[in-house]
């Protein structure tokens, strides 16, 4: 199963369940979801190779032990992936794809909102509570899915 991340500085991430990683799944949601003015910084793969005439992009080299120049680093990204592998293998263990995009939003929204970035536990509560207003879940309609 094939997963593209974003994370911003400030530590927010929002990630995606693509079919394949490959230019034509990955780009598109590049565009759609960075600021025409983003500094993207990625790895070395040939799925950013276009970005340079996009964006203000920079790599880090992984294949040639590079893993940061300054600000030029993927460690927060591969923090996030860090946790969450851990979590799909320690605590979850099996996961559908059709339902991996839920797992991905489960991770994104603890991430997202952790005591690190001033989120305590009662404003992470109010902010789960208010994603559920209108989406009432009844016996009936989790059992179709």
């Amino acid at each position: 199963m094939a997963v593209l991340s974003l994370v911003d500085r400030s530590g927010r991430v929002q990630s995606f369940h693509v079919k394949k990683a490959n230019k034509r799944n990955v780009l598109p949601i590049l565009r759609e979801n960075l600021d025409a003015e983003a500094k993207v910084i990625t790895d070395e793969s040939g799925l950013y190779g276009n970005l340079d005439s996009e964006y203000m992009h920079a790599f880090v080299n992984h294949g040639r032990k590079e893993y940061g120049r300054g600000i030029i680093h993927t460690n927060t990204i591969e923090g996030y992936f860090s946790i969450f592998k851990r979590g799909m293998r320690g605590v979850y263990q099996h996961c559908k794809e059709k339902h991996l995009h839920r797992y991905l939003a489960e991770f994104d929204f603890r991430y997202s909102n952790r005591q690190s970035l001033g989120t305590g536990d009662s404003e992470r509560a109010d902010i789960a509570l208010t994603g559920i207003v209108g989406k009432r879940l009844t016996y009936e309609t989790a059992r179709i899915q």
